[in-house]
């Protein structure tokens, strides 16, 4: 299965409280911050919630 790079390029102030904890789950804490995540539907569920905060690439 393919990795993706997630990263968060937008901040969270005013935004709503499952929106937070979407991000935080996904082991986001600060703007710019990545993490790396093996692709599964659940991933993709939550990158689908909050998708116009983060940017999205894939990695071998």
């Amino acid at each position: 299965m393919a990795n993706l790079k997630i990263t968060l390029v937008r901040s969270l102030i005013g935004r709503p409280a499952d929106q937070r904890v979407t991000v935080r789950t996904l082991g986001l804490t600060k703007l710019n911050s990545s993490v790396k995540h093996e692709d599964t539907p659940q991933i993709r569920g939550m990158i689908d919630k909050v998708a116009h905060l983060l940017k999205i690439e894939e990695v071998g």
